[in-house]
């Protein structure tokens, strides 16, 4: 990758694997041709096969990371490594490190702090096909609840740049630790992207570690979590409609029986629904109360972002201005420059 805008800047792939002895060889030979001045890393999540060995035979740093997961692995990845551009793979081959470079170059021309690699071709695998349904789903989900920023927020091939790695909690644990990712950028409005690439197929002997109802349970209650703590008032608001209207539920007959009767003779539905809509309130009232937090922690994972310097390369932006407080500045902006009077 030979381009004037990465000379300066220290770039860090991150490939977290487990069981990837078949691919990862290939995966970490494809980036150091890819991309030469990057320092790759391989992080071996407990794989009971030679992805330890083939990376590092093949010119990786490996380190090993024993708590299973990989929403493990990328905290102690975020942790551990210092660099400008963080590249964010899959051990398995599915992701062509050609397309490294274009994704980087996004990065800094775009002064974005996430690029997303959105995959092409990700159901002609028909082995996929299970699991590319549940991610329309998910994608649709998070855009009505989350906003519109990403349309796959599952893809493993991103780059980073440090801001966004440094200021990234990571609390999840698992393959959820690409939707927290995206939250979290859509929280704190940071500017992010988009690629088109082609998504390969896995080959021979290398096998997808997902499972398409735990880890999709797993992503739900991620998704339910986020919004919790991201849109608190959201989340209590609905759950205070469904108790209230549960309460109606049982207020109405009751309330019918007494407009033609004068009489309660359900003493006890009556009193549950009552429990009810004193409780619809107060959880209507907790949302008011956390929405204000929640803003409240926003404003401070904001600052800490903010407090983070950006990567040290030249990063290509708007047309650079003029700078005015010098005289060669000023006229080329057009501006008179006074020159000082000599003395009399």
């Amino acid at each position: 990758m030979k381009d004037g805008m990465f000379e300066d800047l220290e770039i860090a792939v991150l490939l977290p694997c487990y069981n990837e002895a078949a691919t990862i060889g290939d995966v970490v030979a494809g980036f150091r041709a890819a991309i030469p001045c990057a320092r790759i890393y391989v992080y071996d999540n407990n794989s009971k096969d030679q992805t330890a060995l083939r990376a590092a035979l093949a010119g990786a740093i490996v380190v090993r990371e024993p708590r299973q997961g990989k929403g493990h692995v990328v905290r102690r990845m975020f942790s551990d490594i210092e660099a400008d551009v963080f590249l964010m793979a899959d051990g398995d081959g599915t992701y062509a490190p050609a397309d490294g470079p274009e994704l980087i170059r996004t990065l800094v021309s775009e002064r974005c702090d996430m690029v997303v690699g959105t995959r092409r071709g990700v159901t002609d695998d028909a082995g996929r096909r299970g699991h590319a349904f549940g991610n329309s789903i998910f994608n649709s989900l998070y855009k009505t609840i989350f906003g519109n920023d990403f349309s796959d927020i599952f893809s493993g091939y991103r780059a980073f740049s440090r801001r966004f790695a440094k200021s990234f909690p990571a609390v999840s644990g698992g393959f959820e630790i690409e939707t927290e990712m995206s939250v979290h950028a859509s929280q704190l409005k940071l500017p992010v992207a988009e690629l088109a690439l082609d998504y390969g197929r896995r080959p021979e002997g290398s096998h997808s570690k997902l499972s398409t109802f735990k880890d999709g349970a797993k992503i739900l209650w991620m998704f339910a979590m986020l919004m919790k703590e991201t849109r608190p008032f959201t989340f209590f608001g609905y759950l205070s409609v469904f108790t209230l209207s549960v309460s109606m539920l049982f207020m109405v007959p009751v309330l019918n029986e007494y407009f033609h009767t004068g009489l309660v003779t359900r003493m006890p539905t009556w009193m549950l629904a009552m429990a009810l809509m004193m409780m619809s309130l107060m959880i209507f009232t907790g949302g008011v109360i956390l929405d204000s937090v929640a803003r409240g922690r926003a404003e401070q994972k904001r600052f800490h972002y903010m407090s983070i310097a950006p990567a040290r390369g030249k990063r290509p932006g708007p047309a650079a201005l003029p700078d005015m407080a010098s005289p060669a500045g000023a006229s080329k902006a057009g501006k008179p420059v006074s020159k000082p009077h000599k003395a009399a």
